[in-house]
């Protein structure tokens, strides 16, 4: 943790959030820039743009909305191109480094955020429809933390098609002979069902 998170609810989900913003990054371990790229489904979804977008999920919700603006300047969002999904790939200018470290000073803000200000300091989301636009940090964290979970589990299931390799508890469960019969028992039931 970069800041010191008061223990309790606060602490529960900031330990949540930052196990899968860590596995979110662990999928780009080994990775050469263009499989880190490259769509791997019918909606573009690819390793380095989870990061980007990721990034900026936690600098706005738990930077801008809560009244701590982003210590950075996010030119998909300066320039509206963020609703043309502009957050959801890297350009070929945008360096692996650069998104990473992005996503890190986006860590660090957000975690300033959560120990300086507490669960039920006021935020405002300005592109919510305006009877839900008044909100709390704790409510935001709540959101943050179940969508770094989910595009955690894109990551891996993305990774998984790129080279194989599974999410962080793989190989606690078997081995690769052990995981290939897995697959074939469940091809098998699923056959049963083909039309």
């Amino acid at each position: 943790m970069s800041q010191h998170i008061a223990p309790g609810v606060a602490a529960d989900l900031h330990r949540y959030l930052q196990a899968s913003r860590e596995s979110l990054l662990a999928s780009l371990d080994g990775l050469a820039e263009y499989d880190i790229r490259r769509p791997m489904t019918p909606s573009a979804t690819n390793l380095l743009g989870l990061v980007k977008h990721l990034a900026g999920i936690e600098l706005g919700y738990l930077g801008d909305c809560v009244g701590r603006p982003s210590p950075v300047t996010l030119p998909w969002v300066e320039d509206e191109s963020i609703w043309d999904s502009a957050d959801m790939w890297a350009t070929a200018e945008q360096s692996r480094e650069y998104l990473v470290g992005l996503y890190r000073t986006a860590w660090r803000h957000s975690d300033q955020s959560i120990a300086e200000l507490g669960l039920d300091a006021p935020a405002t989301v300005a592109w919510w429809p305006r009877e839900r636009r008044e909100t709390t940090l704790g409510h935001l964290l709540v959101r943050v933390v179940a969508e770094t979970a989910q595009h955690a589990g894109h990551a891996d299931i993305v990774r998984e098609m790129l080279d194989g390799r599974a999410g962080r508890d793989h190989d606690d469960v078997g081995d690769g002979e052990w995981w290939a019969r897995h697959a074939e028992r469940v091809r098998l039931a699923a056959e049963k069902h083909r039309e």
